[in-house]
């Protein structure tokens, strides 16, 4: 079986426990905190920054992987890096040279992510796709949680497991926007292994039980299981 990934994004969690959030959904089993940054500018959202990340790293050993909806996008990227970012990913409309970008990154010890959104052509990654680490194909247009999953993101994975296979390179390949039990098995068909999830998983519960997440992360993996 794949190496299967789950990244809850905390964009969905309760932030008057961010916390306690974490650590349960860490705890449940999930492997990766996806970490949405919006800037009122690049998108119609005002999220989180440097400081939240900063607040949050102590409390994980698990990889935070910083999605940066901003532009420009690489006056903050240090900032994320020194805050405990291990994976930074932008779009490419919101660099002037991707190339140096992905550079940029990688100098503040970082792993290199690109997203595409629902109507950004593939092609931004004809001349980086070595250099990379990580490909966020967006199943939703970028901004607010909570969306439904745009099926024409298929068509899309498929075209850069294509690619990603052909480098025989290491590179996650990575879906954002409406992932749920029902549909993650037919997205891992179509190429993904990593899955953010947001209020599919952060939905399923804002008790104080510990344990509130273990059975949709533990459904979430059966379902990759027969993918």
């Amino acid at each position: 079986m794949a190496n299967y990934r789950i990244a809850p994004s905390i964009l969905s969690a309760n932030f008057a426990k961010l916390g306690e959030e974490i650590t349960a959904v860490i705890d449940s089993g999930a492997d990766i905190i996806h970490f949405d940054v919006m800037d009122n500018h690049y998108v119609p959202n005002l999220t989180i920054g440097p400081l939240v990340c900063e607040a949050i790293r102590p409390l994980t050993q698990a990889v935070i992987d910083v999605h940066l909806m901003v532009e420009p996008v690489d006056r903050i990227v240090p900032d994320f890096a020194k805050a405990g970012a291990n994976i930074i990913s932008f779009h490419p409309e919101a660099s002037r040279h991707i190339d140096r970008t992905i550079g940029l990154i990688k100098e503040q010890g970082c792993k290199a992510g690109l997203v595409f959104n629902p109507a950004t052509p593939l092609y931004y990654l004809d001349h980086v796709l070595d250099k990379l680490d990580l490909v966020l194909i967006m199943s939703v247009n970028p901004g607010f949680g909570g969306q439904k999953f745009i099926p024409e993101a298929l068509e899309k994975l498929k075209a850069v497991r294509k690619r990603i296979d052909a480098t025989g390179k290491d590179i996650m390949l990575e879906i954002d926007g409406g992932v749920k039990v029902d549909n993650i098995a037919e997205i891992a068909r179509a190429g993904a292994d990593t899955f953010v999830a947001g209020s599919a998983i952060y939905g399923a519960g804002k008790d104080s039980d510990p344990h509130r997440y273990d059975s949709v992360v533990a459904a979430l993996r059966a379902e990759l299981a027969n993918a």
